[in-house]
């Protein structure tokens, strides 16, 4: 019998999960389609083109709000489970609420360790398509930036001029083994530069030990200078900004290359973020089921289900925005940076505990 009454719980719970999933999949297809087909409505592309794009992006932006799903999937469910008595019964077959907060709240655990492990990698690699797609439609194609496994690539426009610019290795502030071409809107090789590093911290690059081939009728001349100067659109917080899409980016991903993504030239800050970002996910479903029991179990009465939805969804609000404050002291350095991502888990933690443990005694 109690495997019977634990396939019951844990069947209805998923059951009610993915049929909000799917809900918050259909409105955000609607939502984003619109996006999508404003931003496109110049361009001479196909409908298929709009739905697709918005197709791929939608589960990225799920997973985003999954604490959300899952505080909304564990209220119904236990909701629905006392409206038509079955919570009775299963209380009679020796299941207390802490034991039925306790099967939910580990479903929702491993279902946050199924998402980072299996599905975030594929959503990330959607994600990367996603933008790449995106900027073969852009209207500024003529500046183009890219990460690589062997270094930062830049393509520019100056000065009716093609740059592209190739470097190993970004180190704080500074590009190093640096390569420039320049060719002229024919793509003729006009000259290139050759730098040990490069001071990217301002719009005006400092570049150092710097050796220049310049073409002249098919002879190319060798030049060197100690220092020199040259201007680009992009300069190291315009460059940082450009990798902050943490979607793009697989949990699996930054736990396995984490040290090469750093000698690659990502930000540590960034990595941090987004790895403990994802990291917390598990957790904060669980504290999320939590949250949904202390609610929903707190009573049996039936005439204040919709008073405890509504309550439900001002704390779940208020916690996103706990969340973001928090984050946003650590990203101004005010507090650090992994303690400003953990603390909402820390102190959710303290009051779901808190909270079980009233519920127990009901």
């Amino acid at each position: 019998m109690n495997r019977v009454i634990l396939n019951y719980l844990v069947s209805g719970f998923l059951k009610k999960f993915f049929i909000v999933v799917g809900v918050f999949y259909c409105f955000g297809l609607i939502l984003n389609l619109l996006e999508e087909v404003e931003f496109f409505k110049n361009l001479n592309v196909s409908m298929l083109i709009p739905l697709v794009l918005t197709s791929i992006y939608i589960p990225s932006l799920l997973i985003k709000i999954l604490p959300f799903i899952i505080f909304i999937s564990s209220l119904w469910f236990m909701l629905s489970i006392k409206h038509n008595k079955d919570l009775l019964s299963i209380k009679i077959f020796g299941y207390s609420n802490i034991k039925i907060f306790f099967i939910l709240a580990i479903s929702a655990f491993l279902i946050g360790w199924t998402v980072l492990i299996i599905i975030n990698p594929i959503t990330s690699k959607m994600s990367k398509y996603y933008e790449q797609i995106k900027s073969n439609y852009s209207r500024d194609i003529d500046h183009l930036i890219n990460f690589k496994r062997d270094g930062l690539w830049i393509k520019e426009k100056i000065d009716n001029k093609h740059r592209f610019i190739f470097s190993k290795k970004l180190d704080e502030n500074y590009l190093e083994d640096l390569t420039i071409i320049h060719l002229d809107n024919e793509s003729n090789l006009k000259e290139k530069i050759l730098a040990e590093k490069a001071n990217i911290s301002k719009n005006e690059w400092v570049l150092y030990n710097v050796k220049i081939l310049k073409s002249d009728n098919d002879v190319f001349k060798e030049i060197e200078f100690e220092n020199l100067n040259i201007n680009s659109i992009y300069n190291l917080k315009k460059i940082n900004n450009l990798f902050k899409n943490f979607d793009t980016m697989s949990f699996v991903e930054l736990v396995f290359n984490y040290n090469n993504l750093i000698e690659a030239g990502y930000n540590k800050n960034f990595l941090n973020q987004s790895l403990h970002s994802l990291l917390i996910l598990p957790f904060f479903l669980l504290l999320m089921t939590g949250l949904a029991s202390i609610l929903a179990l707190n009573n049996l009465s039936k005439k204040n289900n919709l008073k405890m939805v509504f309550i439900g969804l001002i704390i779940v609000i208020i916690i996103y925005y706990f969340k973001d404050f928090s984050l946003a002291l650590g990203q101004i350095e005010k507090v650090p940076l992994i303690l400003s991502i953990w603390s909402p888990i820390i102190a959710l933690s303290l009051f779901a505990l808190i909270g079980v443990i009233q519920i127990n005694e009901k």
